[in-house]
C-alpha cells in the first residue's frame, strides 16, 4: 500500500557533474556518482550563536491526540530555532559553493531529484517527486548541527541515543532476541532540496540506508527547514504550502508540520507515511539527512520479554 522512498547508495567521491536536466528522461535509469567540492567550514559557522538566534524550543508530536490516532507511539519531534535565517542562508550558500563545475561553468547546480532504484542507479520521476537537490557529504557541518538539536534539552538524547526492543521503530524481532542500537553520527550525506510552484514530493515512507558490510544502519529522518513559510510567519514569507504532511493510509486524514527557517522535524523511518507537500506559490529549501546506528551486541541468552523485565 505504501510507497517507499529507496535508500540511496553512496558513490565514489570522485569529482562529477551534476546530471543535467537535457540528458534525463523519466523513467530511464542512469549510473550517478555524487561528488563535492571541498569547502572550507567558517569556524564560527554553527558553534557561535549570531545576532539573529533565537532561543531552542522542543515539541514532541503526539500523535494519540491527533487525527491520526493510528501512528501513536510512533516518534516525531519538532525542535525550532536549531538555526537561525542567516545560518540557512549561509548553509545554501555552501552547498551551492559544494558543486563541482557549477560555478566555474556558470551552470545551475541544483539539479532535478532522482529516485534511487538501487544498484547505483536513479531515475527521473516527476510525476513521484519533482523537486531540484544538490548532495553534499560533509560530517563537520552535520555534526554541529546535531550538538544544535541536542541543546534542546536531554529529553532528545534519552529518546535517540540507544534505541533497543521498540518494536514501532525497529519492528518484531524475528529471532525473539533483543536488538540494540546506539547513535554513532549524523549522516555526512546532505540533501538540499529545492521546491518551485507546483513542486512536490509525493506519499511514501522512509527507508533504511545500511553501510556496506556493517551493522550500522539509518532509523530516523532529519529534516532541517531552511525558509520561512506563509503558513509560521504570514504575509512577510513568499512561500505558501510546502509542508511535510503525514497521512493516514487511505490519505483522506493528514496532519501538516509547516516550513519555518531553522526549524528541525526528526521522525522515525519505519511506518510513517508522509509527503512533501505542493508548493503554492515562492520556493521552499531545505536539507534532509538521517540519523545512523549501530548494532551492538547483547546477552545471547537475552530475550525481548526478559530485557522488558529489566526495564520495569
Amino acid at each position: 500500500m505504501f510507497n517507499s522512498a529507496l535508500s540511496y547508495l553512496k558513490g565514489g567521491r570522485s569529482p562529477s557533474q551534476p546530471t543535467k536536466r537535457s540528458s534525463l528522461k523519466p523513467g530511464k535509469p542512469i549510473q550517478t556518482n555524487y561528488a563535492s567540492n571541498p569547502v572550507p567550514i567558517p569556524d564560527t559557522f554553527l558553534t557561535t550563536p549570531p545576532p539573529d538566534a533565537q532561543p531552542l524550543t522542543i515539541s514532541q508530536i503526539d500523535f494519540s491526540t491527533s487525527v491520526l490516532p493510528e501512528y501513536a507511539g510512533c516518534y516525531a519531534v519538532v525542535l525550532d530555532n536549531v538555526l537561525s535565517p542567516s545560518e540557512c542562508q549561509t548553509l545554501v550558500d555552501l552547498a551551492e559553493a559544494s558543486v563541482p563545475g557549477a560555478e566555474e561553468n556558470g551552470e545551475d547546480p541544483w539539479q532535478p531529484a532522482l529516485v534511487n532504484v538501487g544498484g547505483g542507479y536513479e531515475v527521473l520521476q516527476p510525476d513521484y517527486r519533482n523537486s531540484d537537490r544538490i548532495i553534499w557529504d560533509q560530517q563537520v557541518v552535520v555534526d554541529r548541527l546535531w550538538e544544535r538539536c541536542l541543546a534542546a534539552g536531554p529529553g532528545l538524547w534519552e529518546k535517540l541515543g540507544v534505541v533497543e526492543q521498540d518494536v514501532v521503530v525497529l519492528g518484531p524481532s524475528r529471532s525473539g532476541r533483543v536488538q540494540r542500537w546506539e547513535f554513532r553520527r549524523l549522516n555526512d550525506r546532505m540533501r538540499f532540496l529545492r521546491y518551485g510552484k507546483g513542486q512536490f514530493f509525493r506519499t511514501h515512507c522512509d527507508a533504511a540506508y545500511r553501510e556496506p558490510g556493517k551493522d550500522i544502519k539509518t532509523l530516523f529522518t532529519l529534516h532541517l527547514y531552511l525558509n520561512d513559510s506563509k503558513q509560521t510567519v504570514g504575509d512577510e514569507a513568499e512561500l505558501e504550502g510546502g509542508a511535510t504532511s503525514f497521512y493516514s493510509g487511505d490519505e483522506k486524514r493528514k496532519m501538516d508540520v509547516d516550513p519555518k527557517a531553522g526549524r528541525v522535524l526528526i521522525f522515525q523511518h519505519r511506518s510513517l507515511y508522509h509527503s512533501g507537500d505542493e508548493v503554492v506559490s515562492g520556493i521552499k529549501y531545505t536539507m534532509r539527512t538521517d540519523i545512523m546506528y549501530e548494532m551492538v551486541p547483547v546477552p545471547e541468552d537475552t530475550t525481548v520479554k526478559e530485557a522488558g523485565e529489566e526495564k520495569k
